[in-house]
C-alpha cells in the first residue's frame, strides 16, 4: 500500500476545477447523520460565536456552528470549501468536557477533489505513562479496524506534513484519501457510525474525573484544540478562497477563541 505525502493544497492545486457537488451532497449527508445521533445523546446549545452561512471567491461558501452543553465542551458541525471546484471539508468534532477522560471525538470529509477521510480518538492523557488508558480506549476495536484500514485497496493513508499533526493523533487513527466513488462513500458511511457509535458507549459509561483533577484536563484539552487548528496546513487553502480576515475568523471559532457560553466544569 502507497501513502499520500502531499497536502491537501497540493492536491487540489493539480485537480482545481473538478466538479464534486454531488459528492459534496452525500459526504455532508453523512456527516449531518452523526450530528443528529449526537444531538439525541447530548444536551446542546448553539453558542453566539457560530458563524453560520458565509460565501468566498468564485462559489465557494460555507457554513460553521459551535456547540456546547454540560457534558460537552466544544463540537463543532461545519463544511467549507468550493463543492463544483475540487475542494471541500466538513466536521463533526466533539471536545467532552472535563466531567470524562473519554477521548474526544474528531471526524472530517471532503474532497480534494478525490475523498479525503479523518476520524480519530483524540487521547486525553499520554499513552505512553497511561497504558491502561491507551489499552482500554485504543486495542481492541480501534486497533482492529486501522489495522483493517491500513490493509485497503481502495484508500491510501494520508499522512500529514504538519509535524504537530502527527503528533496528536492517536495510534488508530484514520486519515485517508481515496478515489471518489459508491463503494468508497458507502465505506466512509459504515465506518462513521460504528466509531461514532462506539465513542458514545465509552460515553454512556464512563466514570467522572475526580473534581480536583477537571481545571487541569480543561486546561490541556484547550491548548492542544488551538494549537491543532492554528496549525492546521490546510488553513491555506480556506484563506486562499474566503481571504485572510474571514479564514482568521473562521479558524477562531473551530477553537472557541470568542465563544460566549461557558465551558462546563
Amino acid at each position: 500500500m502507497t501513502h499520500i505525502t502531499k497536502s491537501i493544497d497540493e492536491l487540489v492545486a493539480e485537480q482545481g476545477n473538478v466538479d464534486r457537488e454531488e459528492t459534496f451532497k452525500q459526504l455532508w449527508a453523512i456527516n449531518t447523520e452523526l450530528f443528529e445521533k449526537v444531538k439525541a445523546r447530548f444536551e446542546l446549545q448553539q453558542d453566539p460565536c457560530s458563524v453560520g452561512d458565509y460565501t468566498g471567491k468564485d462559489g465557494a461558501a460555507g457554513f460553521l456552528s459551535a456547540w456546547t452543553g454540560p457534558d460537552v465542551d466544544w463540537l463543532i458541525y461545519s463544511w467549507t470549501g468550493n463543492p463544483k471546484a475540487s475542494f471541500t471539508n466538513m466536521h463533526l468534532t466533539i471536545n467532552l468536557g472535563p466531567k470524562y477522560d473519554v477521548p474526544h471525538f474528531g471526524f472530517a470529509l471532503g474532497t480534494t477533489p478525490d475523498l479525503f477521510f479523518y476520524q480519530d480518538y483524540m487521547p486525553r492523557k499520554d499513552l505512553w505513562t497511561n497504558p491502561d488508558y491507551a489499552e482500554k480506549y485504543f486495542n481492541g476495536a480501534p486497533n482492529d479496524t486501522y489495522i483493517e484500514w491500513e490493509r485497503s485497496e481502495l484508500f491510501k493513508h494520508f499522512i500529514s506534513r504538519h509535524m504537530y499533526t502527527r503528533v496528536a493523533q492517536s495510534p488508530c487513527s484514520l486519515v485517508y484519501g481515496g478515489p471518489d466513488c459508491p463503494e468508497g462513500i458507502e465505506e466512509l458511511r459504515k465506518v462513521a457510525h460504528v466509531q461514532l457509535d462506539r465513542w458514545l458507549a465509552w460515553v454512556d459509561e464512563a466514570t467522572p474525573v475526580a473534581p480536583e483533577l477537571r481545571a487541569a484536563q480543561a486546561e490541556r484539552d484547550l491548548f492542544i484544540r488551538r494549537t491543532i487548528t492554528e496549525g492546521d496546513p490546510a488553513n491555506i487553502v480556506v484563506e486562499n478562497l474566503f481571504g485572510k480576515e474571514l479564514s482568521e475568523e473562521l479558524v477562531a471559532a473551530l477553537w472557541g477563541r470568542d465563544r460566549k457560553l461557558p465551558r462546563p466544569e
